[in-house]
């Protein structure tokens, strides 16, 4: 059995960072793609040019490096489950089955409503591709920011960073695909694979592998 569990981050900075976001760098200073996620925009327009760009690139493109490829070539043959506080989408990219993977802290690609008035998702590939193309002078046309088609509210990512967090049907699902892949094989020889993980959030990954591998002799 394998189980192979990933949290990453894409290159945020350098050569990939300028190439896509230069504009934003000359004139809010901003450095790199993670800090500029919670640059406080004077605008929605302005807001909406940011995280277009940052969701395409980071989402919709697959990762400018190896790692999810030899992954995949690791598992392909074997038994595997994700569980990723990832939100760029890269495991399914790189070939990975979408129905072994849980993506617990949200997806990049998909919006909700911000207030949230109901627990429901959308894709949100068209209007992204749509906000990049139409933007001038680091703004989107204010008729492109998305709004919730129950309440009229603005939209959001489904991140994961506070309690207004949309855990849908899809996530459910995820949720006991992943729960079940742990009972079933809980006491069968398995490996629990942490890579990247660190220590923001060790409850989710961290600290129930090491309960886990303490559980099972069979277990490392």
């Amino acid at each position: 059995m394998f189980l192979c569990f990933r949290n990453n981050t894409l290159y945020h900075s350098g050569e990939r960072f300028f190439k896509h976001f230069s504009d934003f760098a000359e004139k809010y200073g901003i450095t790199d793609m993670y800090s500029g996620g919670f640059y406080p925009f004077p605008d929605k327009e302005t807001f909406w040019a940011w995280w277009s760009r940052h969701i395409y690139f980071n989402r919709y493109i697959k990762a400018p490096n190896p790692v999810y490829d030899d992954l995949i070539n690791l598992v392909k043959d074997k038994n595997y489950f994700v569980l990723t506080t990832n939100v760029d989408h890269q495991f399914q990219l790189a070939g990975f089955d979408k129905e072994r993977l849980f993506y617990t802290q949200g997806d990049y690609g998909l919006f909700q409503c911000s207030v949230p008035c109901h627990n429901k998702t959308y894709d949100n590939y068209d209007t992204v591709v749509s906000m990049i193309e139409q933007q001038e002078d680091i703004k989107v046309p204010t008729e492109l920011i998305p709004r919730c088609p129950v309440c009229g509210k603005p939209m959001t990512m489904n991140l994961r960073s506070d309690d207004k967090f949309v855990e849908d049907e899809g996530w459910h699902k995820a949720a006991e695909r992943y729960s079940s892949f742990i009972a079933e094989n809980k006491d069968k020889s398995i490996v629990y694979l942490e890579l990247g993980v660190g220590g923001n959030t060790p409850v989710i990954i961290k600290y129930p592998f090491w309960q886990l591998t303490a559980q099972n002799k069979n277990a490392s």
